[in-house]
């Protein structure tokens, strides 16, 4: 298959999967985006709102580590000391 036929074909199950599992990541770096716009939207932001970004940007940050552990190939135990 070319990229033109890839292109402008549905989405393969491969595709769907991908975008399934780092949906986690897409929906905590949304979160980050509202924050910020809440932030500059804002003529004086308050507390609230600076907790707000400080929850999302560790949500963000989490949700990079549970993608990255879970594409790390899984080592074995064997050759282990007895």
């Amino acid at each position: 298959m070319t990229w033109n036929e890839r292109v402008r074909g549905e989405p393969t199950a491969a595709d769907l999967a991908a975008i399934e599992a780092e949906w986690p990541l897409i929906d905590a770096e949304l979160a980050v985006i509202d924050a910020e716009i809440r932030i500059l939207s804002t003529g004086r932001p308050v507390p609230l709102d600076w907790r707000r970004l400080r929850r999302a940007e560790r949500q963000m940050l989490a949700a990079w580590l549970r993608l990255i552990v879970a594409r790390q190939p899984r080592a074995g135990i064997r050759g282990a000391a007895s």
